[in-house]
């Protein structure tokens, strides 16, 4: 099919001057309607409707064409299409007059025109068709989509799908971006875990990034496994440990890496603690144990000096304010009791490049510690790769963090900070809401430069869509879409995207999360079990 416009602007002046001819050609025949209602004894107020819907448009266009900075344009639209058997034509030409139809548009068939109509089609310049419309400036610009942004940059950059528009590639990286943070949005199996996946993958092939993942519903250990990663799984039955009391000595010069870990710990103590939080008597008296707690390691820096939690309970036990012993038996049951899994030395291998950290076994009362504590081991390995390399770091079910206080806080300060260090974040969420849930969490939107947009509730596009400046057009790419689709931001561009994954692939496998599809999976990998 050639799709071709032919569009003749109208000197401004002539345009008026028509415009008002129409107008009172249209007023002469109302006065003809209001001397046949007289005649005839009826109403002279009832008219045609087609006779007010006219004077109506014709004024509007007058007002539109004087005051509104608008021209007037002739258009004319020509589509040509070329089948090799009538039959065929035929059904294209009522496709197109059936979609035509739906918009209250009527094309016309150059019947015994044909030859006239292909010379107008040719890219000649040459119109020889006398249909025409005219039209004003807003209007003729709503039929000129052909100018679309593009992302395809140079570089490390990563493949996110097809632009919707051009259908050219997306290639961007995200480091040349003034703040690399980012976020994927979207609703349960809009695909956002895929799409983070694709995005880990063509990292960990593309870059020599280290990645880390907290993955609160084990969906991420096939993959990591499959690409030489190592999978810690953290529950009260595994025998995964991560010690929370891990330091990096390692720091730059104006930092000090005992107030940094001491601002974690009091972080994991206010969880453990409850709503009411640590007073100032209690901060003090953690602060006074930290550098007692971590003497040894920082005279002498081998792991067998690295102290746990154990070793904080009993320096608290010591303490002679009753507010330590109080803190001790707050934290016992982290130490002695059912819940210590925390309460061992890492046994693990944390300097792999890719990490997941499986915390879906761990438990309402024990996630949003293991998450804090996910979040502290990025730190340590974010200053480890300082000045050497990028550190990527993606947290599934970003909401559960930002639901607490604590973990919350200690979020906006990885926004914040981790540009710096060399680190580049990505939530991964479905609550929109918890992200605008206080001035301080909303910083996290203010701090992100890199946005995957994808399927969105009704009240998140309203949200989303003052807070990103979106248009309605723009939304409709996130509106009841299909899975991998939706909008990239990409600093202050906006580009809506399609990703169609092949899934006759090794790797759709790994990264799919549908239960049918890992069913699926898990039946062909049987049956080649028994085969073999």
């Amino acid at each position: 099919m050639i799709v071709t416009f032919h569009i003749n602007s109208i000197d401004q002046t002539e345009a008026i001057k028509m415009i008002k001819r129409k107008i009172t050609d249209l007023d002469k025949m109302k006065i003809e309607e209001n001397k046949k209602a007289i005649r005839s004894g009826y109403d002279i107020d009832i008219l045609p409707s087609d006779l007010i819907t006219y004077g109506n448009d014709a004024k509007k266009l007058l007002v539109e064409l004087q005051n509104h900075n608008e021209r007037m344009f002739v258009i004319t639209i020509l589509f040509t299409n070329m089948e090799k058997s009538r039959k065929k034509l035929s059904n294209i030409i009522f496709q197109l007059n059936s979609i035509a139809g739906r918009h209250n548009c009527v094309l016309k068939n150059l019947n015994y025109r044909q030859e006239q109509g292909l010379i107008s089609s040719l890219p000649l310049g040459k119109k020889e068709i006398e249909i025409k419309r005219g039209l004003t400036t807003s209007s003729t610009a709503v039929f000129i989509p052909f100018t679309t942004e593009e992302l395809c940059l140079e570089g490390e950059s990563l493949y996110y799908g097809l632009n919707a528009l051009s259908r050219n590639i997306i290639m961007t990286d995200r480091k040349l971006l003034k703040n690399p943070n980012g976020l994927i949005l979207g609703t349960p199996g809009s695909g956002k875990s895929f799409s983070a996946k694709r995005e880990i993958t063509n990292a960990f092939l593309i870059t020599q990034d280290d990645i880390i993942i907290c993955d609160p519903e084990g969906e991420y250990g096939n993959l990591t496994k499959a690409l030489g990663g190592e999978v810690i799984k953290i529950s009260p039955t595994s025998k995964d440990y991560i010690n929370p009391l891990d330091i990096n000595v390692d720091y730059a010069d104006e930092d000090n890496p005992l107030s940094l870990k001491s601002d974690f710990i009091l972080s994991l103590f206010e969880l453990v603690v409850g709503k009411e939080g640590l007073s100032a008597e209690e901060t003090s008296v953690i602060d006074r144990c930290l550098p007692i707690l971590y003497k040894d390691y920082f005279d002498n820096p081998i792991p067998e000096n690295m102290p746990i939690l154990e070793d904080l309970y009993n320096l608290l036990l010591k303490q002679e304010e009753n507010v330590g012993k109080k803190l001790a038996v707050e934290m016992e049951i982290y130490v002695k009791g059912s819940l210590n899994v925390f309460n061992h030395r890492t046994n693990v291998d944390t300097g792999n490049r890719i990490l997941c950290y499986d915390i879906k076994e761990l438990g309402k009362q024990l996630r949003k510690i293991g998450m804090l504590i996910v979040q502290d081991q990025v730190w340590n390995r974010v200053t480890i790769n300082r000045n050497k390399k990028e550190t990527r770091y993606y947290c599934d079910e970003f909401h559960l963090l930002l639901r607490e206080e604590q973990t919350a806080s200690y979020s906006i300060e990885i926004w914040k900070r981790f540009r710096k260090w060399g680190g580049i974040p990505t939530g991964l969420t479905q609550n929109v809401k918890d992200l605008l849930a206080s001035p301080e969490i909303e910083n996290i939107f203010d701090n992100t430069d890199f946005i995957l947009m994808l399927n969105q509730a009704s009240g998140d596009r309203e949200i989303l869509a003052n807070k990103l400046n979106i248009s309605l057009y723009q939304l409709s790419y996130v509106t009841n879409s299909n899975e991998g689709e939706g909008l990239l931001f990409y600093g202050n561009t906006i580009v809506p995207f399609v990703d169609r994954f092949p899934k006759d692939t090794k790797l759709y496998k790994l990264m799919t999360t549908k239960p049918e599809e890992l069913k699926e999976g898990i039946e062909i990998d049987r049956q080649r079990e028994v085969k073999n």
